[in-house]
């Protein structure tokens, strides 16, 4: 009987099953409510995205380029969005303002999820995170390590507890110190050093060992801090200077290091690491609800195996990219940070009234920057400043929630991490131990979740991003993940149930094209 195919299903059969589960998934798409996409109402020029088109001399957005920019956006003609002018002209370009009209054959399509409205540039949330992201910049050069017995780090978290109910999400009782600070929005992104161990670790790649010692750049390196300078950038005029590389290779020591790792990274690149170090592991790592973890005679391969794991964080990462470029282009436009330290220094300046916060300008984040840069502008990492696509939601932050998620399911995220806990020190050219109490309580899901944090903060540890943009987009590219992951499990053969602990703490089961919540 050699080359004769066996297989269950006459053609007919075959067909009808096709058809089966294609529709099954097809409805499980069709049945979700589309959403109503809702942003903070505000319009005005002042208070909306606008880097890359022409600009006043106060760094105001010209009102014909912010109209052809809206009028695009409401028709989402290829030919309008070719009309948009540009501050600089064979400078910078508007990053792919049409990915949000993409559609899928797998998931949500990009605008079938949404994010709650942006915070107001008046809020309290808005200035407490401006607030932040002050203390951020000028925190950079702190080593991790040095952080409890850091004078300044203890005045950024005396201030910073002060607005730490406007300061998105943090996990309930816990207090802003100089050990909390700065961190994520979920108990795994509390607890151990601040770096993931993924980000340490040494990553298994084929027959490569690969230690995670990174390019990084000289400490001081900060950009944009006078105001000419901005004004460029604002106009998407490329930056004059490239940034000063280390000639020293480093593990991630310090805010300014994990800014330059998200600068320079593919977007899932720290997820495929993650995934291989735990691939390393797998008979500890994987979930209990992958049927080969049980199986006496077989092991997953293509379908709930190792090549299907390290496919899928790629697959999530591209589904939450359009997703969430739907929510920056086309419901919200938020400025960037960058913009808002704009509006501040020609506030301060005289030159024209913007409703800031008086939080904000009596601050004592404020009150050093002025100090040490001369001006309220906030200084950047990037010589070019933010990227030329809106601030809400994060690209960084979604994909992190996409891609964690995935791993999340895949892997026991209960298991207590194996291994020695460890830090850099504060040159960054050695690991060291964490003697922190809490060394024996971190587990794995704990670990991916401040493994998100880590990738979407380092985004704002660079200057680019708002608080909020990395809280609310993380729980967006969960939704996108959760939304793929149900639709699979219809498609395989073999009896499965991913189980994910969610940002939020609860526990979604997803089996045979259900989400069940506990």
């Amino acid at each position: 009987m050699t080359g004769t195919a066996l297989f269950p299903l006459t053609p007919e059969t075959r067909r009808q099953e096709v058809r089966r589960r294609r529709e099954q998934a097809l409805s499980l798409s069709l049945s979700h409510p589309l959403p109503e996409h809702r942003g903070n109402g505000e319009e005005a020029s002042f208070s909306s995205y606008s880097k890359g088109l022409p600009h006043n001399a106060r760094g105001e957005v010209e009102p014909n380029a912010f109209e052809k920019l809206h009028h695009a956006l409401r028709t989402g003609r290829p030919s309008d969005f070719e009309n948009i002018p540009l501050g600089a002209p064979g400078g910078r370009r508007l990053t792919n303002p049409q990915a949000g009209l993409a559609y899928e054959l797998e998931g949500a399509d990009a605008q079938a999820v949404t994010l709650a409205p942006a915070p107001r540039f008046d809020s309290p949330q808005t200035t407490a995170e401006m607030i932040e992201l002050y203390w951020m910049a000028l925190l950079r050069d702190v080593p991790f390590v040095d952080f409890d017995r850091h004078a300044d780090v203890a005045a950024a978290a005396r201030e910073l507890e002060k607005h730490r109910e406007h300061l998105g999400r943090l996990p309930p009782g816990v207090t802003l110190t100089p050990r909390t600070v700065f961190r994520g929005s979920t108990v795994g992104a509390m607890m151990g050093p601040p770096i993931s161990q993924f980000l340490l670790r040494e990553i298994p790649y084929g027959s490569l060992r690969m230690a995670q010692l990174q390019q990084t750049v000289v400490p001081g390196g900060d950009y944009l801090t006078d105001f000419c300078t901005w004004l460029a950038i604002q106009e998407g005029n490329s930056p004059a200077q490239e940034p000063a590389f280390d000639r020293t290779r480093r593990y991630i020591r310090d805010m300014r290091d994990m800014a330059h790792y998200v600068h320079r990274d593919t977007l899932y690149q720290a997820y495929l690491n993650a995934a291989l170090i735990l691939l390393s592991q797998q008979e500890q790592a994987v979930g209990a609800g992958n049927p080969y973890r049980r199986s006496r005679n077989q092991e997953g391969f293509g379908t709930l195996g190792s090549p299907h794991i390290l496919s899928l964080v790629s697959e999530v990462a591209t589904r939450a990219l359009k997703a969430v470029w739907f929510q920056k282009w086309f419901v919200h436009r938020r400025l960037r940070p960058e913009e808002f330290g704009g509006r501040v220094e020609v506030l301060r300046l005289g030159l024209a009234r913007y409703p800031v916060h008086p939080a904000l300008l009596s601050s004592e984040a404020l009150q050093r920057i002025l100090s040490r840069f001369g001006s309220s502008l906030l200084p950047q990492v990037f010589p070019e400043g933010c990227p030329t696509h809106p601030a809400y939601g994060a690209g960084h932050a979604t994909v992190a929630g996409a891609c964690v998620t995935v791993l999340k399911a895949w892997f026991d995220g209960g298991q207590p991490l194996r291994g020695p806990v460890q830090m850099a020190n504060a040159q960054g050219d050695a690991l060291i131990d964490y003697t922190g109490a809490d060394a024996g309580q971190l587990t794995l899901g704990g670990e991916l979740d401040k493994l998100a944090a880590n990738m979407a903060l380092g985004r704002n540890m660079a200057g680019v991003h708002w608080r909020t943009d990395y809280s609310e987009s993380l729980r967006l590219g969960e939704q996108i993940a959760l939304r793929v992951l149900q639709e699979q499990s219809i498609l395989y053969n073999e009896p499965l149930a991913f189980t994910v602990k969610t940002f939020d703490g609860k526990t979604v089961k997803v089996r045979a094209g259900a989400l069940l919540v506990d």
